[in-house]
């Protein structure tokens, strides 16, 4: 009886796309199904691409391959005492498919290697991971007005309804029928939204959102 080939397996996940998970599966919709039970992660992981093997060993070969090249790339961490090594590399899915794909054309066995593209959910998770990523980082840099060259006294506009506006007071907060708000408690006054957000995201000046005038002159 011939043995069921199984295959190295290249993971993406929004939640980290930073990294890439490279390991071994007898059944990659097992191991997928495995991998995505937690519920400690917002995002699901996700097929990069496949190459069939005949060995499980071939799986930690590619780790000592990369791990030669770079030992840094590699996911390790200490833990009560001990050192825990992940299959988790800091590469992009691109560069650790052409580890593979190298790998596939010396052994003459390219029609083994399989790239897989994203379904229409799966890139909207991407899209939302990195949108998520972007407020983020928003949110932890202070929104100024006079560096977006917006003076005290300009009306800004909601971005749902431009006959909403407010009046920039100094150069963080606005003014709302009579009330001094940052523009964070505004955009949830106004969207209804209870989680945290990012104020300029929410608001125009002159036709154009206030954090794409932020990233135009780089502020």
């Amino acid at each position: 009886m011939s043995e069921k080939n199984g295959v190295i397996y290249i993971l993406t996940n929004p939640s980290f796309p930073e990294y890439v998970k490279i390991g071994y599966a007898d059944d990659i919709d097992k191991r997928l199904k495995q991998l995505n039970r937690s519920e400690c992660i917002p995002f699901a992981f996700r097929v990069y691409a496949t190459y069939e093997v005949s060995s499980r060993l071939s799986d930690l070969k590619i780790h000592s391959i990369i791990d030669k090249l770079n030992p840094n790339l590699r996911s390790v961490e200490s833990f009560n005492g001990k050192q825990r090594v992940r299959e988790f590399y800091a590469m992009s899915p691109e560069d650790a498919y052409s580890i593979l794909e190298a790998i596939a054309e010396i052994n003459n066995c390219s029609d083994k290697l399989k790239l897989v593209r994203p379904n229409e959910a799966e890139q909207q998770d991407e899209e939302t991971a990195k949108d998520i990523d972007t407020e983020s980082a928003e949110r932890s840099s202070n929104f100024s007005f006079s560096k977006c060259q917006i003076p005290i006294g300009a009306k800004i506009e909601f971005c749902d309804n431009p006959s909403i506006t407010a009046i920039v007071v100094d150069d963080r907060y606005v003014e709302y029928n009579g009330e001094i708000m940052s523009m964070t408690a505004l955009a949830k006054l106004l969207t209804g939204i209870k989680y945290s957000i990012a104020g300029p995201r929410f608001f125009k000046y002159k036709g154009e959102f206030l954090n794409d005038i932020r990233h135009r002159l780089g502020v």
